[in-house]
């Protein structure tokens, strides 16, 4: 009876036999693999030279704790609230931590940075028109006239858009988006939030980087401090008018003594409109001392929410500049060049084989 040899040891033989007729195979193919390692050598070398170095504009800022020094304001803050006024305070907390992260990436703060002006060679255009001359949508456009008179002039309102230019910003917000923005917190110890823009275009990653906290910035501060403004300009306007109505009644005091000048005493209904007069003016200058308190103190609460987003690192020129290098574009060009003939190589074999 003879003894049988285990199949897995027959499998390992055939898979150390085959792995010997493919090496054999490709070791005699070796200066087709060589020429093809060259050429994409020479590609990636080429490649180095045609691409654009990338330039990256880094901004860090901190977000004020709106809680911080409010100890004696708290307490008046709170003194007004118990006398029925509502200035304001606290602004809530919808745009804090990773909210306001997302702020910084949303389509509308992108896309409204993008129409900011900026200065190029004396002229002053936006920042979507800069992109596209970068990127060279200009030179592709010049045959369609679809494209042809397309213009994004700077603080132009998207409600003058049409549909073509909200197309072309969208492809601008998604490149923008997923290749040259990134924002976040670098140490999650630290509460400070980085912005990073890359781009071909040094200029243009520096301008966007600062236009885009500004866009920020502003739509931020706005949104918290809306309702102390409210509140504040509601004052204001209560203030004027009670000004208005105690000065007509001053002046009303004035009119009715000069009438009853050198009155008989025993006249004293005469004197009657002088007292009316009196008593509005005692009556608004209550008023009007009391509005003027919250007045002021509407005007310290939007002060103490107004500075929400303070810049500690501002991009400057030279900015970071990352290049394609030529030795990195031979070794991956080689590379890629000598794995894409031997993938060639097996696959042509295996359907010779196939077919036979």
């Amino acid at each position: 009876m003879n003894k049988q040899i285990p199949s897995d040891e027959i499998s390992l033989k055939e898979l150390i036999i085959k792995v010997k007729v493919w090496y054999a195979y490709l070791l005699s193919q070796w200066k087709i693999i060589v020429l093809a390692a060259i050429i994409g050598g020479a590609i990636g070398l080429g490649y180095s030279f045609i691409k654009k170095p990338i330039y990256t504009a880094t901004l860090s800022f901190a977000l004020e704790d709106e809680k911080s020094g409010g100890g004696g304001l708290g307490s008046a803050l709170g003194l007004a609230s118990s006398l029925g006024f509502d200035l304001g305070g606290g602004g809530g907390s919808i745009f804090t931590g990773s909210n306001l992260t997302e702020l910084f990436k949303s389509r509308a703060m992108v896309e409204q940075t993008l129409l900011s002006p900026v200065v190029q060679d004396g002229k002053i255009i936006s920042l979507a028109e800069m992109y596209l001359q970068d990127q060279g949508w200009r030179e592709k456009w010049m045959g369609n006239p679809q494209f042809k008179t397309i213009a994004f002039l700077p603080d132009t309102k998207r409600k003058y858009f049409t549909r073509v230019h909200d197309s072309i910003l969208g492809v601008m917000y998604e490149e923008l988006s997923k290749k040259g923005l990134v924002v976040g917190q670098k140490d999650k110890k630290i509460s400070i939030i980085s912005i990073d823009v890359s781009s071909s275009n040094e200029l243009f990653s520096k301008y966007f980087t600062e236009a885009l906290v500004k866009e920020v910035s502003d739509f931020y501060v706005t949104s918290k401090s809306k309702k102390a403004r409210m509140n504040m300009s509601i004052l204001e306007r209560q203030t004027d008018s009670i000004r208005r109505e105690l000065n007509g009644a001053i002046t009303g005091v004035a009119v009715a003594n000069d009438n009853t000048f050198g009155l008989n005493p025993a006249m004293n209904v005469r004197r009657a409109p002088s007292a009316r007069r009196q008593v509005d003016v005692q009556a608004n200058t209550a008023i009007l001392t009391e509005l003027v308190k919250q007045t002021e103190l509407a005007k310290v609460t939007l002060r103490k929410e107004t500075p929400l987003i303070q810049v500690i690192d501002r991009p400057i020129l030279p900015l970071t500049k990352e290049r394609f290098g030529k030795a990195k574009g031979i070794v991956l060009g080689g590379f890629l060049g000598g794995f894409l003939i031997i993938l060639i190589l097996i696959l042509r074999r295996l359907f010779k084989q196939l077919t036979v």
